[in-house]
């Protein structure tokens, strides 16, 4: 195991206990909700996790992206879907306005993001673009002192729940990645419509939303950067993304293979426990193997993060490494459970399908694998 230091293993042991006490036994009815009861969010806001590594000058807990991912880990394990509006709340939201907002916007919407006041989100992806930011089709034009933006954005993470979100759209004329401008703007202003939530597999309390701006007018004010910026601050926050959602493998996985090594000592066959079983029991070890890889490859990427250095590929791999052995793992979980692990009686299966999306949002397994090749190349 890594050496944690005592802050590292306050904010770790804070976050299980929360996960377990007040997450884990309601994540069920969350589902079948599809809704976060806002005292669970007001809870997770005054105990610091939607403001991790901001600095406390700006409201944040000023953490390390070790604590970060040790926290995520924790309340991905109480429930997944809980961890996802946390990690895109802390990066990109976040991230994106403590790097490159103004001192203004940083006051008026950083802080009170930092302190759990508001969930934000993250709007960049379109319909016909995918993985491909510089295709987008939103577009923003001047009008005096605002810009007026019109497209549509799809599967965006708490498009619904949010306060803010930090969106993107192309300026008027522009084509590829030129002109490509990022924005902020409160979800409550005329133009920004939430025309779909997604009827998922997994992760149901956590909405997916389809958007529309509608004439949408935000003042110049809310711009976030020079115009032409965007797809860098898109691309900037992905690593950090990256690495969160590699932390959520980790935790979901982690709880699917306690519940299966519980399971397994307690139910017996031909006169053992099922752990005492070679077949049971070499399954379990194999899991508890790649899961510990896992997570020994997030907090890597976290680690170089937090030192400064550049962790673009190291990223990709723990996210591309994390997301396929959860699966794994958790498929794992179900088999040892047998036809309970199929059962909404357990919560393997919930886990099965809410883990199945971390192969998939911000950046596929495919796109991990060209990051990795590149940094190869």
């Amino acid at each position: 195991m890594s050496v944690l230091t005592d802050e590292q293993r306050l904010v770790q042991e804070m976050a299980r206990t929360f996960a377990r006490e007040v997450l884990a036994p309601g994540a069920a009815a969350r589902a079948k909700a599809k809704a976060i009861e806002p005292a669970v969010l007001a809870q997770m806001g005054e105990l610091g996790f939607f403001g991790m590594t901001v600095p406390e000058e700006m409201g944040g807990v000023g953490a390390d992206y070790v604590s970060y991912a040790l926290a995520l880990i924790e309340i991905a394990a109480g429930d997944g879907a809980v961890s996802t509006v946390m990690s895109v709340h802390n990066a990109p939201f976040n991230a994106i306005l403590q790097r490159f907002a103004t001192p203004a916007q940083r006051e008026r919407v950083l802080r009170p993001a930092a302190q759990g006041a508001f969930i934000g989100a993250f709007a960049l992806t379109e319909a016909h673009a995918g993985s491909d930011a510089s295709a987008l089709r939103s577009r923003a034009r001047r009008a005096g002192g605002d810009y007026v933006i019109d497209g549509e954005k799809v599967f965006i993470t708490s498009g619904r729940l949010a306060g803010w979100a930090i969106l993107f759209a192309r300026m008027e004329g522009s084509t590829g990645k030129v002109g490509i401008t990022c924005f902020l703007t409160p979800t409550d202003t005329p133009g920004y419509e939430v025309v779909k939530v997604e009827d998922k597999l997994g992760q149901e309390a956590s909405d997916t939303c389809a958007l529309r701006f509608d004439s949408l007018r935000v003042p110049e004010a809310l711009r976030i950067g020079a115009e032409g910026e965007g797809y860098r601050i898109a691309l900037s926050s992905l690593e950090t993304g990256r690495i969160g959602i590699a932390a959520q493998s980790v935790g979901m996985a982690q709880a699917a293979l306690e519940a299966a090594v519980a399971y397994a000592r307690e139910r017996t066959s031909f006169g053992r426990p099922l752990i005492e079983h070679q077949a049971v029991g070499f399954r379990l070890a194999e899991a508890k193997t790649r899961l510990e890889a896992a997570r020994q490859m997030v907090l890597h990427a976290a680690r170089m993060k937090d030192t400064g250095q550049p962790c673009l590929t190291e990223a990709a791999m723990a996210k591309l490494f994390a997301s396929e052995a959860a699966e794994r793992i958790v498929s794992d979980a179900i088999q040892t459970l047998g036809g309970y692990g199929y059962s909404r009686d357990f919560p393997v299966e919930r886990i099965y399908r809410d883990v199945r999306v971390c192969q998939i949002y911000e950046g596929t397994s495919d796109i991990q694998k060209m990051l990795i090749l590149r940094g190869m190349a």
